[in-house]
């Protein structure tokens, strides 16, 4: 599994989020109590960047038809989306925020 080092965490506001680039691929970066979530940065209804939404307890709505989703499993919570978004694994060494797109939660979500 490799990780890539792609912000530091004084980069995403806490309760807040942050889109970045991880080899390519949108992701959007979610701070919460301390804690790092990354999913793909694509609303799988609207196809536009979740780190434009806001987040709302476990929670990142998009902001053009206010779909949710879980910041943990990537799993629709509200509609209209109904096909959850691909989470990634994270790990935090200091002040650096580490992504791995290498994930077996990716196989399952369709995401490679």
């Amino acid at each position: 599994m490799t990780f890539v080092k792609v912000c530091s965490l004084t980069d995403i506001p806490d309760e807040g989020v942050v889109g970045v680039e991880v080899e390519g691929k949108p992701v959007a970066l979610v701070r919460k109590d301390g804690e790092v979530f990354a999913l793909h940065d694509v609303c799988s209804h609207a196809e536009v960047r979740l780190s434009e939404g806001e987040v709302y307890d476990d929670t990142l709505e998009c902001w053009l038809h206010g779909s949710c989703f879980d910041i943990r499993s990537g799993k629709p919570t509200g509609p209209p989306a109904t096909r959850p978004v691909p989470v990634y694994r994270v790990k935090l060494e200091g002040d650096d925020v580490l992504v791995s797109l290498d994930s077996a939660d990716n196989d399952e979500n369709g995401e490679s």
